[in-house]
């Protein structure tokens, strides 16, 4: 299922999906972010080799843009209430293939000729797709900051209280980190192999997820002590690839209610104590 959109928006939407903020996307294409932004507006034309390029970069086909469409899978972080189902990743097979090996073996010790011969892709075509083995973590974990934030914020706006919004804004973290294992370990263990503005934009929004977390709980708890309880939380949440399997004595879905019903327990206690 498909929405029909102008080429432009349907480019922004791509964008938003895979995590990438507009300055990214245009510097990857090599355009000024003014001249992106007149794209996804439809104030400038849009050329065929740059529409390749843009489709390219955000893995879907240039035809499905050209068409107007986006992937029914990129609009669900548009839509409230559905931050508990997850599809299947569709990350393109370059991407996929990269988050397997790195899992497997780490970030540093995987070669870009690896990631070749596991996705099937040439060197050559890895390389035309993506100019460093950086370029292609840093897409993962933009993948992964970007899906974790948008599903909290959509936890939190499901909440009928402030302390139901909270405990479903754990729910989702907790439910994220045991389904989407692999992302979430990436994200845990391979921050230090990206550097620069990369490293400053993804670092910023793993943060903002914690500050989230954080003012839900000051709003949901008055009084409370928000800052280490919170990060405990967080904590225990992003250790759930460590321990959780998909085919043990819980599921995915009571282990997140689980781990709700204890951050609330952590925080729901006398302030005077």
């Amino acid at each position: 299922m498909t929405e029909q959109l102008p080429v432009g928006a349907a480019v922004r939407r791509a964008r938003e999906a895979q995590g990438l903020s507009l300055r990214a996307l245009a510097s990857r294409v090599g355009v000024s972010p003014a001249t992106m932004s007149a794209i996804e507006h439809g104030r400038t034309p849009l050329t065929v080799t740059r529409l390749q390029r843009i489709a390219e970069l955000l893995d879907v086909p240039a035809a499905t843009l050209l068409r107007g469409e986006t992937p029914a899978s990129t609009r669900a972080a548009d839509e409230p209430g559905d931050w508990r189902h997850y599809d299947e990743l569709a990350l393109g097979p370059i991407l996929e293939a990269a988050l397997r090996l790195f899992v497997r073996t780490g970030f540093h010790a995987t070669s870009m000729r690896e990631i070749a011969a596991e996705s099937g892709v040439s060197v050559a075509g890895i390389y035309h797709h993506h100019a460093a083995k950086q370029e292609i973590l840093v897409r993962l974990l933009e993948a992964t900051m970007a899906e974790i934030g948008w599903r909290v914020r959509a936890a939190r706006d499901d909440g009928g209280t402030p302390r139901d919004a909270f405990a479903k804004m754990v729910e989702s973290l907790a439910l994220f980190h045991a389904l989407r294992g692999d992302l979430a370990f990436l994200g845990a263990t391979e921050m230090r192999g990206i550097t620069g503005p990369d490293l400053v934009r993804i670092t910023a929004m793993r943060d903002e997820v914690q500050h989230l977390l954080d003012a839900q709980a000051a709003r949901a708890f008055p009084g409370a002590e928000i800052r280490t309880a919170c990060r405990a939380i967080a904590t225990m949440c992003t250790s759930l690839p460590s321990w959780f399997r998909l085919d043990g004595p819980m599921s995915a879905e009571q282990v997140a209610k689980e781990y709700a019903r204890y951050a609330l327990a952590m925080l729901h206690r006398d302030p005077a104590r």
